[in-house]
């Protein structure tokens, strides 16, 4: 049986409104680089001695803002975000996670829910470095997961281009609930192409992960329910309180020059749609897994969970001022500028990295795959699903290690579903409107226009895609990597814990 997701419950416990907190009165929280804590053997590297960080998962409170009680969260190292880790290319790294939490979850668990069935653990932890490219014993793979007092040790090759990568929880069935507790950190790759551009580095690149909370009057996390109280399950979480680096309405100080943000959405459910104040505009250089071929100048960045942007936002001009990063018109950000040095903003280089395009039509296989609303009688969204199978049905997706296959995400819903493989990089081809009642009543997929390239930002390397409403979204990648089980998934993260995420199999060459 699956959980309903019936009228929201009302809170029983007073929410803090928007309105109600000064605005940016707080500075904003910038995590620290995690540190290794030494070196370690690792079978793979015979005779080699591998940087070795140990991460802990703890309950721990913060105020959120100024004004508020402290919050009781969940976060690694005992800090929402977490420690950003930062590697280099081809330098591989041991990473140590441990469940140091509590016996009990303090958010409402829907046992209904498969994988999280009573007899289960309340608290279960498995961490996923979202866009690693990692052997899939290292993945985080959401039944792999372990209780307080374990910990697991993962292999990170870290072969891949310079990137924004996150790492946060993955256990089947409260992925949703450990997120929102907390549980999210950054992860930065570089390389020396990257660094060769001379982009902001050191303090004036700093990651900014945007989320939202409804948080309790009391300070306490209030995560939203069904009003069937043996089956909480909701089909979307959104909070009315943004969070930046888990500060609500916070203030930056910068210096009259040019940073790097690294915006990565790690709601729940909310997109982001961000802008600045004063018509100034961001200089876009990176999407989910490298850099862009050239800098994209842009008005307006839209995230959805689980994507990320490198934007560049220059300064100098405005010396003594203040700008607000925002969220539609919402101030969430506050940068204050400090006085003029009369120093030379240097020019942005005019390419940045070459792109190439996959061959599409090289493609050895060619996916269509559904995604689908399944409701009941009473019009409630009961499971969300992949090409009409649940997690636990035979793996139907096996590509071939190095072979090149396009997958055609069909989407007769209303949501625009964020869809994240794991492992790879991929490319956006294309997307098409068809006809909505042909495929509902035959499975026919008849296009109804022609179809409408990525959008410039959408052309690099992307490892999470927002597939429209009404439109079949087309990807191309290339399977590199090693053989194993990995997942793919909708990153509404209540999409994804109820079956709205499957495994499939990378077979050997």
């Amino acid at each position: 049986m699956r959980s309903t997701a019936a009228t929201l419950a009302a809170p029983k416990v007073p929410l803090i409104s928007p309105t109600s907190l000064a605005r940016f009165v707080d500075p904003l929280p910038i995590p620290p680089v995690m540190r290794a804590a030494g070196q370690r053997a690792h079978p793979r590297y015979p005779g080699r001695q591998l940087p070795y960080y140990r991460v802990e998962m703890r309950a721990f409170k913060a105020r959120l803002h100024r004004d508020l009680p402290p919050t009781s969260m969940w976060g690694y190292e005992g800090a929402f975000p977490g420690p950003t880790i930062d590697v280099k290319r081809d330098e591989p790294v041991l990473v140590e996670w441990i469940n140091a939490l509590p016996e009990r979850h303090f958010l409402p668990i829907d046992h209904t829910i498969h994988g999280a069935e009573k007899g289960k653990p309340d608290v279960r932890t498995v961490t996923h470095v979202h866009g690693a490219r990692v052997p899939a014993d290292a993945d985080g793979f959401p039944e792999d997961w372990y209780t307080p007092g374990r910990s697991a040790l993962y292999h990170y090759p870290n072969g891949q281009d310079a990137a924004t990568l996150w790492y946060h929880d993955h256990a089947m069935g409260i992925t949703r609930l450990n997120v929102y507790a907390g549980l999210a950190g950054a992860y930065i790759v570089r390389d020396s192409e990257e660094q060769a551009l001379q982009l902001p580095s050191g303090g004036y690149d700093i990651p900014l992960m945007l989320c939202d909370r409804l948080v309790a009057q009391d300070g306490s996390l209030y995560y939203p329910v069904s009003d069937d109280p043996s089956a909480p399950w909701v089909m979307q979480c959104n909070g009315n309180l943004p969070l930046c680096n888990g500060k609500i309405f916070p203030y930056l100080q910068v210096e009259p020059r040019r940073y790097r943000l690294r915006l990565i959405n790690v709601a729940n459910t909310s997109f982001f749609d961000l802008s600045l104040s004063h018509d100034q505009a961001f200089q876009q250089v990176a999407s989910d897994q490298s850099l862009l071929a050239k800098p994209l100048e842009r008005a307006r960045i839209e995230l959805y969970p689980a994507e990320r942007a490198d934007v560049l936002i220059d300064f100098s001009a405005w010396a003594g001022k203040t700008i607000q990063l925002r969220h539609q018109s919402q101030g969430i950000l506050e940068f204050r500028v400090g006085a003029s040095t009369g120093s030379k903003v240097p020019a942005l280089p005019a390419t940045l990295r070459d792109v190439p395009r996959i061959d599409s039509a090289s493609a050895t296989q060619h996916r269509v795959m559904a995604l689908t609303e399944v409701d009941d009688a009473n019009g409630n969204a009961m499971t969300m699903l992949l090409d009409g199978r649940r997690w636990s049905d035979p793996i139907s997706e096996k590509p071939r290690q190095h072979s090149i296959e396009t997958w055609s995400f069909v989407n007769p819903t209303g949501d625009a579903h964020p869809i994240h493989l794991h492992l790879v990089r991929f490319q956006i081809v294309d997307r098409r409107p068809f006809d909505l009642f042909a495929w509902n009543a035959r499975r026919e997929l008849k296009f109804t226009g022609p179809a409408l390239p990525p959008e410039p930002h959408e052309c690099g390397w992307k490892d999470t895609v927002r597939t429209d409403p009404g439109m079949v979204t087309r990807i191309a990648m290339r399977f590199e990597g090693e053989p194993g089980r990995y997942v793919w998934h909708c990153h509404f993260l209540e999409h994804e814990d109820n079956e709205m995420m499957r495994p499939y199999e990378l077979l050997p060459a």
